[in-house]
């Protein structure tokens, strides 16, 4: 028979992923008694559906690539990776996906931990039911914050439970590459996993409704790696979406296409979007829809329910799904928290310690293909959206001396914008190899709100391929 205790803690965390367990260990450092709950592995999506395999595939996929247009090395890399050593830095980058380090971790930090399913069961109360079949009762004296992020959504398409199609848990953690690989989806997931699965010897079919790849990004970038997965090999196609698709037999999936194509794969990947995982959280016991994303005010309070007790953190708020923001906010969570069980006053203007300001403002990105894109702040569309007044600069990256020791036939496009008003930088994106350490510049000058006159007194070192900045800002004067 399943028994029944009740605990009680200043905080509660429904969640440890990154996001959840790092609102537990600031709300930890700040005093306040906490107990994290998570229903699958401790670390979460990042640790061992999403990041980590993710890069750990496409790591080994860059650096061969870089080498193979660098004179001395193109010989030493003309076979083939090595698929085998490739998947078990995979596997050993995911802990082999088992969660006994962090679980570790969180008892080091003095947090309780929970495993089992944890819903919301009333005001400041949670009830988990654990792999046993037991029901532990949790309650909280000050808050409990949701941290359940988000899942991979699917279509409406007929028949999909039957079809058994790859989400990104899958296509992250495969055991062998498909020969044939359909993606449908042209965001971050689809061209990353087209980029990874191509290189380790599928032949991939990227399948986007859009005219563009990645079209959140300055239309630059979705070019640029348009251009360099046909180049290895990929079948990239625009203007088309997928209206049925059945598994006739193990490894042999049949997907029929808008245009009345009908294509044959051994896996299709359906790289379409998130949804929050909000469906059995308990939301409807505190006056929420479940399935619904959780909407919160800049200190990362839910607005809808009063009292100022419950909090959504991370995906599951739909601020910015990436793991770092998420992180941030929790940061951001935690400090909040924890001036509200002193009793202080909290202090939510922007850039303040009690407000997620970089949500709106300065949300950092980076996309692993070859080439690289990393982005923070605004694109030109969204710039052109919002009514927000800017002057556009752009730059080749290949003419810099640094881009050529980097790689010979370089290859990318920098851009900034910047606030005319202001004088500010609010925008900025980078494409090409090893861009990606290039954009914690970006965020500080577009955080710190730094004159772009002040920026010019920011000496790049010579040759690298942070020298951009420079050009950028006298490409800027000369023009």
């Amino acid at each position: 028979m399943p028994t029944e205790n009740t605990h009680t803690y200043d905080v509660i965390v429904i969640g440890a992923g990154p996001v959840g367990e790092n609102v537990a260990d600031r709300t930890t450092a700040a005093g306040l008694s906490t107990v994290l709950v998570e229903s699958e592995l401790a670390g979460g999506e990042c640790s061992y559906w999403a990041c980590e395999p993710s890069k750990a595939l496409l790591r080994p996929v860059l650096l061969r690539a870089d080498a193979a247009h660098m004179p001395g090395l193109a010989a030493a890399v003309e076979k083939p990776l090595d698929v085998d050593a490739v998947l078990a830095h995979r596997d050993r980058m995911s802990a082999d996906w088992k969660d006994d380090g962090q679980v570790e971790w969180i008892k080091s930090a003095g947090i309780d931990f929970v495993r089992g399913h944890g819903r919301l069961a009333g005001e400041r109360e949670v009830s988990v039911s654990t792999p046993e079949g037991d029901t532990v009762r949790l309650a909280a004296r000050h808050a409990v914050a949701v941290c359940t992020g988000s899942s991979a959504a699917l279509p409406p398409l007929p028949g999909i439970e039957e079809l058994r199609p790859w989400t990104s848990r899958e296509a992250t953690s495969a055991r062998r590459p498909p020969q044939r690989l359909v993606i449908v989806g042209a965001g971050v997931v689809g061209v990353e996993m087209a980029t990874a699965w191509q290189a380790l010897g599928s032949r991939v079919t990227l399948l986007a409704r859009e005219d563009t790849l990645l079209p959140k990004l300055e239309p630059f970038a979705g070019e640029l790696v348009t251009e360099r997965l046909r180049e290895a090999g990929a079948d990239v196609r625009f203007g088309v979406s997928v209206t049925g698709a059945e598994r006739t037999a193990p490894g042999d999936v049949r997907v029929t296409l808008s245009d009345g194509e009908v294509l044959t794969a051994d896996e299709i990947l359906f790289a379409t979007g998130r949804a929050p995982r909000s469906k059995d959280i308990g939301l409807d016991a505190v006056g929420l829809e479940p399935g619904d994303w959780l909407t919160t005010d800049d200190s990362l309070t839910v607005t809808a329910v009063p009292g100022n007790w419950l909090y959504a953190v991370g995906d599951v708020n739909q601020r910015a799904l990436f793991t770092h923001q998420g992180k941030y906010q929790a940061r951001v969570a935690g400090a909040v928290i924890a001036a509200r069980a002193r009793g202080e006053r909290l202090d939510t203007g922007r850039w303040a310690p009690h407000s997620s300001t970089a949500d709106a403002e300065a949300v950092p990105g980076v996309v692993f293909t070859d080439p690289e894109i990393a982005s923070v702040g605004l694109t030109v569309r969204e710039a052109e959206h919002t009514g927000r007044d800017v002057e556009v600069v752009d730059y080749d990256i290949g003419h810099l001396a640094g881009a050529a020791q980097y790689r010979p036939d370089y290859r990318g496009r920098a851009r900034i914008l910047i606030d005319r008003d202001r004088q500010v930088v609010v925008g900025a994106t980078f494409v090409g190899p090893g861009v990606a350490e290039l954009l914690y510049s970006a965020t500080v000058a577009i955080t710190g709100e730094v004159p772009v006159e002040r920026l010019w007194h920011a000496v790049p070192a010579f040759p690298t391929i942070s020298e951009v900045w420079l050009r950028l800002l006298e490409t800027r004067r000369d023009s």
